[in-house]
């Protein structure tokens, strides 16, 4: 199997997908000429034209209105949103509108757009281009929510949203888009809701998203020379979560902990940290526990930066004292 980066295998995606249905359009700022800040989009406008690949103004609210109306008169829009952290800019559209409009409309409209956009710290971004904020979407009713972790979760998981009848967010995150992954020539795609287990264990399960699940495995890593076995399980989407998979691990391995590069206040990590102590109390011999960035804006400087997210050494420290029964509490 051939091995290719995260970045062509979301443009394979999209271009697959456009090829099949001349409904699927891609609109967003410096998408055509440019081909995005990171490139990914290299090479589409010179296929499908500036009909099906289009620029746009610097007006995020207005692009994602603009696909969302789109959406509901039969059309499949790809938005590109340069930075996750403008997701702050397009909420009304994609909060109150696209997430409501199926229900609003006693189900005679639907909303089929996917809105890509990126996530992770440790670029020298500083705080307003180095967020994590799938939690707030997550948050809403009607939205669905996938974090690839690899190259091969990124294009199945891209053409599963791009034919979903309804809103899907898709986060990337912008530090892996040069990492690459055996991905299948032939066409396959991922469904939503059906987690992964990259790694087998039976003395902790992590739960970690997006390149979090790189973190988790590393920690395993240094664990199994230490004669402790790792389950590592990527969920993939977080909107449907496959809770089945998360909590059949838990319920055999006893332990684990949750990570994600998202603020740990509120987050994703909360969230499923609070089902598997819900629905696998009595099979845990320890608390479960969270990992995410520090709750505090995402520095500029190097040295600060690259402590605020989880770390493999962190991840396994914590997983050593649980397995030895010390208490952990959440920073």
């Amino acid at each position: 199997m051939r091995e290719i980066t995260l970045s062509q295998a979301v443009n394979e995606a999209i271009a697959e997908e456009m090829r099949r249905d001349p409904t699927v359009f891609l609109l967003g700022e410096d998408v055509a000429e440019a081909g995005t800040p990171f490139k990914v989009l290299s090479g589409l406008v010179e296929e499908f034209g500036t009909e099906r690949v289009i620029d746009t103004p610097i007006s995020e609210p207005g692009f994602v209105g603009l696909a969302v109306g789109a959406a509901m008169t039969g059309a499949r829009p790809i938005v590109d949103l340069m930075f996750g952290d403008f997701i702050y800019l397009v909420m009304d559209q994609l909060c109150n509108q696209a997430a409501k409009q199926h229900y609003m409309s006693g189900g005679k409209l639907s909303v089929p757009m996917v809105l890509r956009t990126n996530m992770g710290a440790t670029r020298r971004s500083a705080a307003q281009h180095s967020q994590s904020l799938q939690a707030l979407v997550a948050h809403i009713p009607g939205l669905k929510v996938a974090m690839p972790s690899s190259a091969y979760e990124a294009k199945g998981l891209m053409k599963t949203a791009i034919r979903d009848n309804n809103p899907v967010v898709i986060f990337e995150d912008k530090l892996m888009y040069q990492d690459k992954a055996p991905v299948p020539e032939e066409e396959y795609l991922i469904p939503f809701g059906v987690a992964n287990v990259k790694r087998e264990g039976t003395d902790i399960t992590f739960i970690a998203t997006s390149s979090m699940v790189q973190v988790a495995e590393k920690a395993a890593e240094i664990l199994a020379l230490e004669g402790i076995s790792a389950e590592v399980i990527d969920p993939r989407t977080i909107v449907p979560l496959d809770e089945d998979t998360l909590l059949a691990s838990v319920r055999k391995t006893s332990r684990a902990i949750v990570i994600d590069e998202g603020h740990q206040s509120y987050g994703v990590t909360a969230e499923i940290a609070s089902r598997l102590n819900e629905k696998a109390f009595y099979h845990l011999d320890a608390p479960v526990l969270r990992m995410g960035a520090m709750d505090v804006p995402v520095p500029f400087s190097p040295a600060l930066e690259d402590v605020t997210v989880p770390t493999p050494e962190g991840v396994a420290a914590n997983a050593r004292r649980l397995c030895a029964g010390e208490m952990i509490h959440a920073a």
